[in-house]
């Protein structure tokens, strides 16, 4: 017997649910049909998680009469770009997917962020249903309607605000993450702990013996805790015009880092993670919190076993990268910083050679 909750996201006029628990893939057809989607779906996903999961979506899809198609694009972030997403739309054509039709993320940030895409801009906007099979996806990228794929410049330059109408998020699948995807998704709820939950980072001090045993209450906990956090922030402010920003905290450095070292030595949340330490050192030089929260930020990303230190790489270059950040404004470098465990704030304008110093201080290099 499986376990099920609901919980819904408000974003504008539109609101969707977010299907969290278990034995959820089976039942997907079930769902899509009670949340008055019906047609045809086309599934996009990749290899991987295809040989995992396919199988048990297309058959719950099949239980319920819909026709399905599946477009499978290759494993990684390499392949989140403009050629894969014109990938989707030739199988849509194919298929002769309506404006009714569904689009089906299976996967992980990657898929779903690129599936979006191809669902906001096909014939204008088809309904799109977000399918996470990683941690970090399920409660991250899933949620919020952030769509987009990478430029050769920079991390999801090129993308578009567009709602899911559904999220199905079964727990089964985190059964068969690798230890370190499984600790990139950890990185990302651990940043919704230090921004903006301080009971999520109480639980994820107390309990980390259960978290990363993955065991279901506690990951059922930290994910609805974390989604949560994320549902109201994106109520408050769709379109990342002011609050929202917060969301990023970590993400200005870890953004930079992932693409100077081209998407393949850091996973996502590990370079969130370096950049978090970042951000509260920043935070303590400009004495807007004090020392112990740097020493609660550290303890817990050492708790978890998650990088604090940049390779020796050239701070010039992390900082060239920052400046082609989405949250630059008016020519103005924009940080999200900390004041407090539970709290984020936005500051701009910041000198960049204090900046420079402190990516020093954690191991960038200068020159180059």
């Amino acid at each position: 017997m499986g376990v099920e909750r609901r919980l819904r996201v408000k974003a504008g006029l539109q609101e969707y649910p977010i299907y969290l628990g278990t034995e959820l893939l089976i039942k997907t057809g079930e769902i899509l049909k009670k949340e008055g989607l019906a047609g045809k779906v086309l599934v996009v996903t990749n290899p991987r998680v295809s040989g995992l999961y396919l199988d048990s979506l297309l058959k719950g899809l099949e239980q319920e009469g819909f026709s399905q198609q599946v477009v499978v694009i290759p494993d990684g972030e390499k392949y989140k770009r403009l050629d894969q997403v014109e990938k989707v739309y030739d199988t849509a054509v194919s298929f002769r997917l309506e404006r009714s039709s569904v689009m089906v993320a299976l996967g992980g940030g990657v898929i779903g962020d690129l599936t979006g895409l191809a669902a906001a801009t096909y014939l204008r906007g088809v309904k799109f249903v977000q399918i996470p099979t990683t941690l970090l996806a399920q409660v991250d990228s899933s949620i919020g309607g952030k769509v987009a794929v990478n430029h050769r410049a920079g991390k999801n330059l090129i993308g578009a605000f567009y709602q899911p109408s559904v999220v199905i998020t079964d727990l089964k699948v985190l059964n068969t993450l690798e230890e370190r995807e499984f600790k990139t998704g950890l990185a990302e709820i651990i940043k919704a702990g230090l921004i903006g939950d301080q009971a999520l980072y109480e639980y994820l001090l107390t309990q980390s013996a259960a978290v990363k045993g993955r065991s279901t209450e506690a990951l059922l906990e930290i994910i609805e805790k974390s989604c949560l956090f994320k549902a109201q922030v994106v109520e408050e402010d769709i379109f990342e015009m002011g609050r929202r920003a917060i969301l990023n905290y970590g993400h200005t450095i870890g953004h930079a880092l992932e693409a100077e070292t081209n998407y393949t030595l850091y996973r996502h949340g590990e370079a969130v993670a370096i950049g978090m330490v970042g951000a509260v050192l920043i935070s303590q030089e400009l004495r807007l919190c004090q020392p112990k929260v740097r020493e609660q930020t550290l303890a817990l990303l050492e708790l978890y076993d998650l990088p604090q230190k940049l390779p020796g790489i050239s701070v010039e270059k992390i900082i060239a990268r920052m400046a082609l950040d989405k949250k630059v404004k008016n020519g103005k470098l924009r940080l999200i910083l900390t004041t407090g465990v539970g709290e984020a704030v936005l500051k701009d304008d910041l000198q960049l050679e204090m900046i420079a110093r402190i990516l020093c201080q954690m191991g960038a290099s200068r020159g180059g």
